[in-house]
């Protein structure tokens, strides 16, 4: 995340496409109906939404195509990782838990990172959609975009799944764990 100018060289950008591709390919069930050729054309309009992608698969996110929006025409990627993306694991929810923390503090928040990647984290709708493409997190958690209510009063949510469901819980905003990152999506 050290490079500000948020473009790929042309020689990244030609890797990441055909990593994308590939997983485009093998996981056709995340995105039917859908021409990688159109997908790709849509990126090379972008570069500093390729930067983005590149940030997802660098920090573990694994992104990958599962949906359309018609009436946007924009393209949607979710971190498809089987496991909360590796990279983006061990922060608390947001600036103010992260601030709020007196001493042993995790080195950013889940929503600073995401901002800085140029993504949104998943909502719990978006994760529970995800879900339904695969299992996911059946050994870690993800923080999901928490309603302001819950977030005014301390606390923040994450899902995971296990026993073939998924489940929706809280915390405290400021805590942090190995096994708990957050997943993102991009609209391109």
């Amino acid at each position: 995340m050290e490079n500000k100018k948020r473009i790929l060289s042309s020689e990244q950008s030609e890797q990441l496409l055909g990593t994308l591709k590939a997983r485009f390919e093998k996981n056709m069930d995340r995105h039917k109906g859908l021409d990688w050729a159109k997908v790709q054309e849509k990126l090379e309009m972008h570069p500093e939404k390729l930067w983005s992608l590149n940030e997802m698969e660098i920090t573990g996110g694994e992104p990958d195509v599962v949906g359309y929006n018609e009436k946007a025409g924009e393209y949607i990627f979710y971190d498809c990782s089987a496991e909360s993306p590796k990279g983006r694991r061990s922060v608390c929810y947001d600036r103010e838990a992260l601030e709020s923390r007196k001493q042993h503090k995790p080195q950013t928040s889940a929503l600073d990172m995401a901002a800085e990647i140029g993504i949104e984290i998943l909502t719990e709708e978006q994760y529970r959609e995800l879900q339904e493409l695969g299992n996911f997190d059946t050994k870690t958690s993800s923080w999901v975009k928490t309603p302001a209510n819950i977030r005014k009063l301390g606390g923040a949510i994450f899902c995971d799944r296990r026993y073939d469901t998924v489940f929706v819980y809280h915390n405290g905003a400021e805590s942090y764990y190995a096994a708990r990152g957050f997943r993102g999506l991009l609209r391109v």
